[in-house]
């Protein structure tokens, strides 16, 4: 059975982000956010692969590419504060940029069979 990268990685996602709320110095708020944001990544890609239909595999990633745009930005506001390092921004961005671009595939082909 292949592998499904895009699970795996937005599991390891919202793993981090978890494991980095739970050490970092931020408002309270903006950990509530990013915990909220990156789980819905993942919450969401594992449920389109349960999904009733095309159409309803398309409408989790597309929501899941949105959330996955939302925790980029929290990540950016974390780092603009100085509540996490470069080396830890870079990291999950990259791993949230990695993600976005496998959904934008995925929303593309899924459109393109319903069409």
């Amino acid at each position: 059975m292949a592998k499904n990268y895009l699970a795996v990685y937005s599991e390891q996602l919202a793993t981090d982000i978890e494991l980095l709320c739970q050490k970092i110095k931020a408002p309270s708020n903006t950990v509530f956010q990013i915990r909220k944001s990156s789980s819905s990544v993942y919450a969401n890609i594992r449920e389109a692969n349960y999904g009733q239909s095309k159409a309803d595999m398309l409408s989790k990633f597309e929501i899941a590419l949105k959330e996955c745009s939302e925790t980029e930005g929290w990540l950016q506001l974390l780092f603009n504060t100085n509540s996490i390092d470069e080396e830890t921004f870079k990291r999950h961005r990259n791993l949230c940029g990695r993600i976005r671009r496998m959904l934008i595939a995925s929303c593309k082909t899924l459109k393109a069979g319903l069409m």
